[in-house]
């Protein structure tokens, strides 16, 4: 048995009071947060210091008492890890040496290097000695297809589509990359599993960009692979998928995929997923940020049409991407209290 109301709803149970944390929650909205920022050197610097990311992530903890802490750092540390150069440009986003051919792909090491991302499992150590009893910890790793289109590029794009054209063109050089990086995921979800955290998201961010046939091969397939070995090394671990945009998907993860929760973007109907997804499945999400950039009766409202469209089987209230910088704390105090309403 489980104090704590998120793993209670991960494990399928209906409850009064649906759990809430928000993505992203640690982050620039938080004077505390922008404060402890301006110490930091660089972004990477900021998510491989303990003492600052432990901080960070403890924060919306203190100030709103959400049901689960989730790790601060980044799905980029695992290119990072593999030896890819990445760095983070003020006002610009991540920056990689992009991988445009097999040649380039051959530079990556054949191994995550765990030693590098030795602060993260400290951080969650530290974070994990620091949360009250009833509060889960939630770690995290961006999908093998998200992370993917990050290293091709080299940065962030509207649709994905150097990595799209790049795995049309080289099918098989793509397939490795892949391959890659569910091994690579994997042995860093492992490694946050062995340092303390109960759950862990799996962020696919940009799953919606694909056509059926590549979606299948690109999102779904890695996706559930990784669910199956966390399940098999660690069948207590709670696993959340997040197919971002890829609404016409949902149904089938939700019945096969093997995780515990499925994540809902602002895009999907919560009445369409309360009849086709969440009859199999423990489902999260999925106000849209923007409301609660907006407040007021509409933030209401949307929170009200939530609650009543899922509150017959198990959820967990979160929002349907992450909190956007320029959200008033006192929108978010709202949310609480009439989720907890």
């Amino acid at each position: 048995m489980t104090e704590k109301l998120f793993l209670k709803a991960c494990n399928g149970e209906v409850l009064a009071t649906p759990p809430l944390w928000l993505m992203r929650q640690a982050g620039r909205y938080l004077p505390e947060y922008r404060e402890i920022r301006s110490t930091a050197k660089g972004f990477l610097d900021f998510c491989y210091s303990p003492k600052l990311a432990t901080e960070v992530t403890l924060q919306p903890i203190r100030r709103f008492g959400f049901d689960a802490a989730i790790l601060f750092s980044d799905i980029l540390v695992v290119p990072d890890a593999l030896g890819q150069n990445v760095s983070f440009i003020e006002g610009e986003g991540p920056k990689l040496e992009p991988i445009s051919s097999e040649a380039e792909l051959n530079k990556l090491e054949d191994q995550i290097d765990l030693n590098k991302l030795a602060p993260v499992f400290e951080t969650i150590d530290r974070v994990k000695s620091q949360l009250p009893k009833t509060t889960a910890l939630i770690g995290f790793c961006g999908a093998p297809w998200t992370v993917a289109s990050y290293m091709i590029a080299g940065h962030g794009t509207a649709d994905q589509a150097p990595a799209r054209l790049f795995a049309y063109r080289f099918p098989h050089v793509f397939q490795r990359l892949i391959d890659k990086l569910v091994v690579a995921s994997l042995l860093y979800l492992n490694a946050q599993i062995e340092a303390g955290v109960e759950a862990v998201q799996i962020f696919d961010s940009w799953a919606g960009v694909l056509p059926r046939e590549e979606f299948l091969r690109w999102c779904y397939e890695p996706v559930c692979k990784m669910v199956a070995a966390l399940k098999q090394a660690h069948p207590h671990i709670k696993v959340i998928a997040f197919p971002r945009q890829a609404t016409s998907h949902l149904s089938m993860m939700a019945q096969t995929c093997g995780a515990d929760v499925l994540g809902l973007d602002t895009s999907v109907d919560v009445v369409w997923a309360a009849q086709n997804v969440q009859n199999h499945i423990t489902v999260q999400g999925n106000l849209d940020p923007l409301v609660l950039l907006a407040g007021g009766d509409r933030l209401k409202s949307q929170v009200m049409s939530i609650k009543t469209a899922l509150q017959a089987r198990p959820y967990i209230f979160n929002l349907g991407h992450g909190i956007l910088p320029q959200t008033p704390v006192a929108h978010v105090e709202q949310l609480v209290k009439l989720v907890r309403s």
